[in-house]
């Protein structure tokens, strides 16, 4: 079993510290003759945080959680301090300090997935879910194809991009947006015109020797294995991804992204889809 920690964990933590005091202050209450007239510290935390940390304990693991988005792996879909809307409704939630599912739904291919990272489950990543177990994923000047299909993407003019609700930000200069459709649904993708997705695969990881090949940088074709995914950020050219640090085991996934809440430097953002 892997144990990571994450906010939940904290609250995990809290809930029981605070469960333990308003157990204990109840049943030293019934050794009293009387009451006291003023409750110990201790006794009034237990007593008074205990009901509010267990439904947010409660709402963050079973329903929805909120963290932010600390790197541009996912620009343009995703921005530097866009808080996300987290589904675990959408796969079923996890059990606190383990990896183990109450599952009643599995990750599509598309979808926007946040997951622990398999070489530090401490940390949590967010990433596109690509390639689904069993999927021939092709890769060539920053663009996928799918199961032998022909890539399908289209490089976009600024002028085509409110219509997909992105905007250009200072980070994109220079950069390429493309829209890609293969792995539906299509989103628009950054990719850096002087690398066109040339990062080496890792064949130094045992998964991806296993079941890549790729005869040059940025040219490669992986079948993904059972139980796996294969992950990659939008951000073509500056995200470690599955081919840095190999597939996504399906243990892993934390849960699904499914709108940005706010961003408090773009205010515009809020409420938007992914």
């Amino acid at each position: 079993m892997q144990i990571g920690l994450s906010n939940n964990e904290f609250l995990f933590g809290v809930m029981v510290a605070t469960g333990a005091c308003r157990w204990a202050w109840r049943r030293k209450l019934r050794r009293m003759a009387e009451p006291p007239l003023r409750r110990p510290l201790w006794a009034s935390l237990g007593t008074e945080l205990f009901v509010v940390v267990v439904l947010i304990f409660t709402c963050r693991v079973a329903v929805a959680d909120w963290p932010s988005v600390p790197s541009g792996s996912m620009e343009p879909t995703l921005r530097i301090g866009d808080y996300l809307l987290i589904n675990h409704l959408a796969y079923g939630p996890r059990l606190p300090f383990t990896n183990t599912a109450i599952e009643w739904g599995q990750p599509q291919r598309g979808d926007v997935v946040v997951f622990r990272y398999p070489h530090d489950v401490s940390q949590f990543y967010v990433k596109r879910l690509v390639g689904m177990p069993g999927d021939v994923v092709s890769f060539a000047g920053g663009v996928v194809a799918i199961n032998a299909e022909a890539p399908q993407a289209e490089m976009l003019e600024d002028d085509q991009l409110p219509s997909l609700q992105v905007r250009r930000s200072d980070e994109d200069r220079g950069q390429w947006m493309v829209l890609e459709t293969a792995a539906a649904p299509s989103r628009v993708l950054k990719i850096n015109p002087f690398i066109l997705g040339r990062t080496p695969l890792n064949l130094d990881d045992a998964g991806l020797a296993a079941h890549c090949q790729s005869p040059r940088a940025g040219d490669w074709r992986c079948t993904v294995p059972a139980g796996h995914y294969l992950m990659l950020g939008d951000n073509r050219d500056a995200s470690a991804d599955s081919r840095e640090w190999g597939f996504l085991p399906h243990e892993q996934i934390y849960g699904k992204a499914v709108r940005v809440l706010f961003n408090l430097r773009q205010s515009g953002r809020a409420w938007k889809p992914l």
